[in-house]
This record gives structure tokens, C-alpha cells and sequence, in this order.
């Protein structure tokens, strides 16, 4: 059989011809050409790819326009991330897991450090010259008034699910309606008025000054207390939520519940109070009347949180 053409007969020897050789080193011949530019390429120069066979110029152009796809698909999801409707929300929430995580951890191989280097007891609050004397390794550490309220119980994992649970459901339409910032400062306020509250329990009862507690259910609260003060303002019938809110509230006070139950209701109390200034300040006339009422809130609160330097419990 005799093919069409100049070309070789069945059976007989190829012979290389002028331009097959490799671009790259003149001296060797081959016939194999890059899928994508068509020039001949030896053994040593080709790369194998998902397209065929390329030549090294074709790869790392390739790899440089990936590179561009990748850095633009990265600026299109942080703009789109951006563009969330409530990324206050969903970052409150990521941290709490991310530190949830970090506490997992922590429990299994490093003695629950992570734990225990964020909780809140109230003998932080007490002057380092009181402290020191009755334990060594206490200080004044008041910042854990707020870390305390991004961390769970390792052993009850229906302690974190609820709480995310309950701020996603009801922390981004507080978001929405407030704004931003405000809803920031209000979960931070409403956290900080939990451990508030447990600390000035103790002196109702002096033996809770070295108990320790975590958890994120004071701010949950006050988000709780806000959006029912929130949508009471806007004629919504808030019946099913305060029954919400009272049915859990009420389980922090079941025997060996184990629960803050001073934590739930100083949260609440902030987070109620902190939306009634601020709907009773609102239109856009009023903006500075609101940031007034805002930092009012965190003054008080945080001049509460020195309570101990005045009279000890």
C-alpha cells in the first residue's frame, strides 16, 4: 500500500528532515511538537501537561496566566465577602469557633491552656496587692472580661452549637437593622455586662471569686434582650421571643445545670438597655446623641468592672 504524497512507504525508514530539531539545542533532532506554540522539542524539554506536551515557554506562561486567574479569583471573593449583608456576624462567629478549636486542642495535649488563659473568674478583678496574697499565680487581668466570652465548654458541645446557632439566627437581622458598628459595640457591651454580673455576684456569695467561667451566652443574651426591645419598638409582637428567652434563662437556674445564670441575665440587661438608648435616639439627627449613649453604656460598665478597688466583697 503506497500513501499519498512524498511521505515514507509503509515499512520504511523516517529520516529527519531540516526543522526537526529542538528549538532549544539545535543539534537534536525529534519530531515531537508543544500542543500549544508548534515548535519541535526534545526529550529534555518537553513537559507533560493536562493539554499534551508543552515546551517550557508554554508552561510558564500558562503558569503565569493560572497565577493571574488565581489573584483574580481571590480579589473577586474578598469583594464578595465585602459585600455580606451582616460580616459582623459571621466574623463574631468565626472567631468563636476558630478559639473553640484552640481549646479542643488544647484540652487533649497542652493541659487546657487555651482554656484557661482566656476564662473569667472574679479574683481577676481584685487588686494584684489583695491577689497576690491569697494566690501567687493570680494578677489583675480584667481584659478577660471580654475573652472569656469567646470561648465554650470542651465537654458539652451543645454549649457552642446553640449559642452560634442562636447569634446567626438572630444577630444578622440585628445587624441589619442597626448597622455595623453598633451591632459590634453592642454584642461587645452586652458580653462585658455578663462577666460584669458575675463578678458582682460575688458579693452576694464571696466563694464564686475563684469560679471560673466561659462562654459566649452573655452576649447571645444581649443580642437576645436588644432585638426583643428592637422589634417591640416596631410594633412586632415579641411574645414568642421572650417566652424563648425566659425558657432558657430558666434553665440556667435548674440544680447542678452548671450554668451562668448571672452571666445570661447581665448580658441581657446591657444588650436591653443598649437598644432602648439607641431607639430612643434614632433618625439621623440624632447620630451624635447615639454615640453619647453608646459610650455612656461603656463607661459605666467599665468603671463597675473596678468596683473591688472600692470595696472588696
Amino acid at each position: 500500500m503506497v500513501a499519498n504524497g512524498s511521505g515514507p512507504t509503509f515499512g520504511e525508514r523516517v529520516e529527519y528532515g531540516p526543522d526537526d530539531v529542538c528549538y532549544r539545542h539545535p543539534r537534536t533532532h525529534s519530531f515531537t511538537l508543544c500542543q500549544r506554540c508548534g515548535r519541535t522539542i526534545c526529550p529534555e524539554c518537553q513537559v507533560v501537561s493536562a493539554v499534551g506536551v508543552l515546551c517550557p515557554e508554554c508552561v510558564k506562561q500558562t503558569q503565569a496566566g493560572a497565577a493571574g486567574r488565581a489573584a483574580r479569583s481571590a480579589r473577586v471573593t474578598g469583594r464578595r465577602l465585602a459585600a455580606l449583608d451582616t460580616p459582623v456576624t459571621y466574623g463574631i462567629v468565626a472567631v468563636n469557633l476558630v478559639v473553640f478549636v484552640l481549646q479542643l486542642l488544647s484540652r487533649y495535649f497542652f493541659s487546657d491552656g487555651v482554656t484557661r488563659a482566656l476564662w473569667y473568674m472574679p479574683i481577676y478583678s481584685v487588686p494584684e496587692s489583695v491577689s497576690s496574697q491569697l494566690f501567687s499565680d493570680v494578677g489583675f487581668e480584667p481584659w478577660r472580661m471580654l475573652t472569656a466570652t469567646f470561648t465554650h465548654s470542651t465537654g458539652f458541645l451543645l454549649h457552642i452549637l446553640f449559642n452560634m446557632y442562636a447569634l446567626w439566627l438572630f444577630g444578622r437581622n440585628l445587624e441589619q437593622l442597626m448597622g455595623r458598628v453598633q451591632f459590634l459595640v453592642l454584642y461587645l457591651l452586652a458580653g462585658l455586662g455578663g462577666s460584669l454580673a458575675v463578678m458582682l455576684w460575688v458579693y452576694a456569695d464571696p466563694s464564686t471569686v475563684i469560679v471560673p467561667t466561659v462562654g459566649a451566652s452573655g452576649a447571645i443574651f444581649g443580642v437576645l434582650g436588644a432585638t426583643a426591645v428592637a422589634f417591640r419598638a416596631a410594633g412586632v409582637n415579641v411574645a414568642s421571643l421572650v417566652a424563648l428567652i425566659a425558657i432558657n434563662f430558666g434553665i440556667g437556674l435548674l440544680p447542678g445545670a452548671n450554668i451562668s445564670w448571672q452571666a445570661h441575665l447581665g448580658g441581657m440587661i446591657v444588650g436591653a438597655l443598649t437598644m432602648w438608648l439607641l431607639v430612643s435616639n434614632r433618625g439621623p439627627r440624632k447620630r451624635t446623641q447615639r454615640i453619647i449613649s453608646l459610650v455612656a453604656v461603656g463607661a459605666v460598665l467599665v468603671g463597675l468592672s473596678f468596683a473591688y478597688f472600692v470595696v472588696l466583697p
